[in-house]
């Protein structure tokens, strides 16, 4: 269980991660991004690794390891692709643009998701029992984590935040989401292709 509290921890770290952006605290930002990213990386290794067996299918261990290709390909394609890196986790401060395109066409925070469905790839490949405890905690966590940004911080970062509130679902995709996420995509890869071109 102390390997869980330790998820926890890092997901309260994460919090802070927002009120460090807002307040310019130079050096800050990526403190806490770290912090936060191992103490949550080493809480999911070690329950992964040091928990009782479930009794699974084989083929369930092979779902498991094609859904944890997938979760992690959109999970860093959102988070480090789909944002601009640099102004969303470096340069102090908060960034200039709201990400309206993509997976952020698809829901507001598209992380939360993905982390679930990484959680549930885990516990098919790990097969462990104590994952099984962990994973609605953190998942928890992290839903706790999106609505204090949608709430408290969002609004204060970006000026047209409501806008895209009333647009875009939070968590839960609608049709009318999907087809913008699609179109959006479809148009930056028209776009670079066409880049491509020109050079």
């Amino acid at each position: 269980m102390s390997y869980i509290t330790i998820g926890v921890l890092g997901f309260l770290v994460a919090y802070l991660f927002e009120v460090v952006s807002l307040k310019r605290i130079s050096g800050a930002k990526q403190g806490v991004g770290i912090v936060a990213a191992a103490l949550i990386g080493y809480a999911t290794f070690m329950v992964c690794l040091k928990s009782g067996r479930l009794e699974l299918p084989i083929w369930l261990t092979w779902l498991g390891w094609a859904l944890l290709l997938v979760s992690v390909l959109f999970l860093v394609y959102s988070l480090f692709i789909n944002l601009p890196f640099r102004k969303t986790y470096v340069v102090p401060g908060v960034g200039d643009k709201l990400i309206r395109t993509g997976t952020y066409a698809l829901v507001r925070h598209p992380g939360v998701p993905w982390y679930a469905l990484l959680l549930v790839s885990l516990i098919l490949v790990s097969k462990s029992k104590l994952l099984l405890i962990a994973s609605p905690i953190w998942l928890a966590m992290d839903i706790l984590y999106v609505i204090i940004q949608d709430k408290f911080f969002f609004g204060k970062m970006f000026k047209d935040y409501d806008d895209y509130r009333r647009e875009t679902p939070m968590l839960i995709p609608s049709r009318r989401s999907v087809g913008a996420c699609l179109r959006t995509l479809r148009q930056t890869r028209t776009q670079s292709e066409f880049q491509e071109g020109r050079r």
